[in-house]
């Protein structure tokens, strides 16, 4: 008989502190459905008393979610607590996860307690949650760099308390498998009331071992993993639920348990992380990137054509390709369009946006012979920002580009119903076109990144551009798609705009040290 591992997903808490990654509410709902058409186990959606924007998006995500469980980060304290409390309350099944940190240099330099203090804190923390649920799950931050004994007190007091989960953190990605694993063997016998909890097992990538040393950690006996989509997180990310997954259900050989995930649904909800925080995925990601079932070698091609197992370990369509082509066209009608949104999880907020979501399919299909998912997803990507919040829209656009002459763009955009023009050069027709907004909105971001990707293949693929614009410490992320990449980047650097200029609507997690989390 295999264990049950359970998969606890933190890409809309720990994921969404990768700078400029923030989601709105309805980001945050479209997520939680799909990781649940994903089955994930554990669904963290946020950090419930970072923000009043956080507290509302875990609430609405709590309200659509019925199968997963759906969890709060909370720090030691009752304040934190009471709101992860509310926040998960219409939950079906909630959690709420409170943790405090252990290591010396921690307790030391940030929170300035002592052992004791930092004990009785954290019983008193888990005592309080289970005011409000029976599933409590308690975290010893930067448990990596902590001292073995102590966190072995910590866990006996926490799990006597009642917590139903002990999630031990390396939060600065410091261990390696071989000493990762082993702290989980020495933990798991030497807690002598750990056989009445869940252990779980939460990695960074900084050394690029995340997910090496949480597999290193289910080998020693830990029954629940904590990841994200595409490994999105902090710094280098956290361990990737994709990775895990499938080095779980390809090597039933070496791992004695199983998950509950439905692998299929893995590339659609990388798709979806992807569009909605505007971080790409590497074309050599495993499992999700563009080239992970690709074959370039004349040796491998042969042998894959004469029996897959020859090159292969997993097949694609398992994991969610080759099954996302769209067989719609310029001709399909409405009622098949939005049945298919609904099949990729996407909900429009009324008849009017699926009216104007299905007006540019067909001004898609006009342009490119095939439409695929992906296309779709990036269609509606901004459908989740209502009119109040989308100040600025492009209206038209004209760059011109000519060797020996410098380039030039002519903007109109809408800034809030009221036309505005403007023209302007520059180094190339990007370059220009953003001269040319900025010309009339004065923004005075900074532009820190500028990325371009195609969504599909073929020369009339739409590209996907991402930008990324910073002011006064807030970073975020804006994302535009077309098949004219030019027009693709001036959608991308208004998306970022109207995203900057909506801060009291948008999540924040970009918590400073007291609220580090793990």
């Amino acid at each position: 008989m295999q264990d049950q591992l359970i998969i606890f997903d933190t890409t809309m808490r720990d994921g969404e502190q990768s700078p400029g990654a923030s989601m709105t509410r309805e980001e945050k709902v479209r997520i939680g459905k799909q990781l649940e058409r994903l089955r994930v186990d554990v669904i963290e959606a946020g950090f419930a008393a970072a923000s009043a924007g956080d507290f509302e998006a875990i609430r609405a995500v709590a309200e659509a979610v019925k199968e997963s469980t759906v969890c709060s980060l909370a720090r030691a304290n009752e304040t934190d607590i009471r709101r992860a409390g509310e926040a998960v309350a219409p939950a079906a099944r909630r959690r709420i996860h409170t943790f405090i940190a252990t290591s010396p240099i921690h307790m030391k330099l940030k929170l300035r307690m002592s052992e004791e203090q930092v004990l009785e804190a954290a019983v008193r923390a888990v005592r309080l949650a289970r005011q409000f649920t029976d599933d409590v799950e308690f975290s010893a931050e930067d448990a990596v760099r902590s001292e073995v004994d102590f966190l072995c007190r910590v866990f006996e007091a926490t799990i006597a308390a009642g917590a139903t989960t002990i999630n031990v953190p390396d939060t600065v990605g410091y261990s390696v498998p071989e000493r990762w694993g082993a702290l989980f063997r020495e933990l798991l016998g030497r807690v002598p009331n750990a056989d009445k909890a869940v252990w779980s097992t939460h990695c960074h990538n900084d050394l690029g071992m995340a997910v090496a040393n949480s597999l290193a950690a289910v080998m020693n006996g830990a029954r629940q993993v904590e990841c994200t989509i595409n490994g999105l997180g902090e710094r280098a990310g956290n361990a990737s639920l994709e990775e895990i997954v499938m080095a779980v259900k390809t090597r039933s050989d070496v791992f004695s348990c199983r998950t509950a995930i439905d692998a299929t649904q893995i590339v659609p909800t990388s798709k979806l992380v992807s569009t909605i925080t505007g971080y790409p995925v590497q074309p050599n990601k495993a499992v999700v990137g563009a080239n992970a079932f690709a074959h370039e070698s004349g040796i491998h091609q042969d042998g894959v054509l004469k029996h897959r197992e020859t090159y292969e370990i997993m097949r694609a369509e398992d994991v969610g390709w080759g099954a996302n082509r769209l067989t719609l066209g310029k001709l399909s009608g409405r009622n098949a369009f939005k049945t298919r949104l609904a099949e990729l999880g996407v909900t429009l907020a009324s008849e009017e946006a699926l009216n104007a979501a299905f007006t540019r399919f067909k001004e898609l299909a006009d342009k490119k012979r095939e439409i695929f998912d992906e296309d779709l997803q990036a269609l509606v990507s901004d459908e989740s920002v209502t009119p109040e919040q989308e100040r600025f829209k492009l209206v038209s656009l004209v760059a011109h580009s000519e060797t020996g002459e410098q380039p030039f763009a002519r903007v109109v955009i809408s800034d809030a119903g009221h036309e505005l023009r403007s023209e302007a050069r520059g180094a190339g027709p990007v370059d220009a076109s953003f001269q040319a907004i900025e010309e009339v909105v004065h923004s005075g971001t900074e532009l820190l990144l500028y990325s371009v990707n195609n969504i599909t293949t073929g020369t009339d693929s739409q590209g996907e551009v991402t930008v990324r614009l910073t002011k006064d410490g807030r970073v975020v992320n804006g994302m535009g798609a077309d098949t004219d990449i030019v027009v693709a980047s001036a959608k991308a650097y208004l998306s970022a705009l109207n995203k900057m200029g909506i801060s009291s609507a948008r999540m924040n997690p970009q918590y400073g040290e007291e609220t580090a989390a793990p």
